[in-house]
């Protein structure tokens, strides 16, 4: 069965606002990300559909908070609970957040395309 740790990951990126690691496991790709600042991915989201993440997640966080917006309302996990986000949602985390998160790779990819892409255009404006 295929596993991932944060020794183990296949992928490891150093962020502006944290650090993640991740790989790709059966068809999902799996991110322990820890967060360095308070983050709103909001923006990075312009361009896509309704200007929201058209992929669902599952998690848990280990400690911090994360939320996730959607239709008018806000919802917070924090530190020991898991979760769910259906697709049509925005996110963002406080500082000190540190979670696992999944997601479908084929869906998460084209969200991972359009957030490099408004992180250039925000950054050259």
């Amino acid at each position: 069965m295929p596993s991932m740790s944060r020794e183990n990951a296949q992928r490891v990126n150093d962020l502006p606002v944290g650090f993640e690691r991740g790989s790709e496991l059966d068809g999902y790709t799996v991110d322990i990300v820890e967060i360095g600042q308070d983050t709103d991915l909001t923006p990075l989201l312009q361009g896509l559909p309704n200007d929201q993440c058209p992929c669902p997640h599952w998690g848990y966080v280990f400690k911090g908070r994360m939320w996730f917006r959607s239709g008018g309302r806000e919802e917070s996990f924090g530190s020991g609970e898991a979760f769910y986000v259906p697709a049509g949602h925005t996110a963002g985390a406080d500082a000190g957040s540190e979670f696992l998160i999944f997601s479908p790779t084929e869906q998460l990819a084209e969200v991972v395309a359009n957030m490099a892409r408004r992180a250039q255009e925000l950054q050259a404006s």
